[in-house]
């Protein structure tokens, strides 16, 4: 025992260090008991490992713009600024 710390405060800290392990235990279990589940039941679909394409056949249409002269003319110069191309 501490001789500087009382009783009650040893008791507090070891009721504190049980449940932060206990707590870890459990997060641990839930973390590896989800990563490998499939979901299962009518209506449930696996998870996608990525983000699906906006585009194409599944999805919806792509957007375009039509930009005039003036419009080209000022992204060019944007895109020249940042490449170091034309400095002010």
């Amino acid at each position: 025992m501490l001789p500087s710390v009382s009783l009650l405060q040893q008791i507090g800290l070891a009721i504190l260090l049980a449940v932060t392990v206990v707590w870890a235990a459990s997060l641990a279990r839930i973390a590896r008991r989800t990563r490998f589940e499939i979901p299962s039941g009518p209506g449930s679909r696996p998870t996608l490992g990525a983000v699906p394409r906006q585009t194409g056949p599944a999805g919806p249409p792509s957007e375009r713009v039509e930009l005039s002269a003036a419009e080209r003319e000022a992204f060019a110069g944007l895109v020249r600024q940042w490449d170091g191309r034309e400095r002010h």
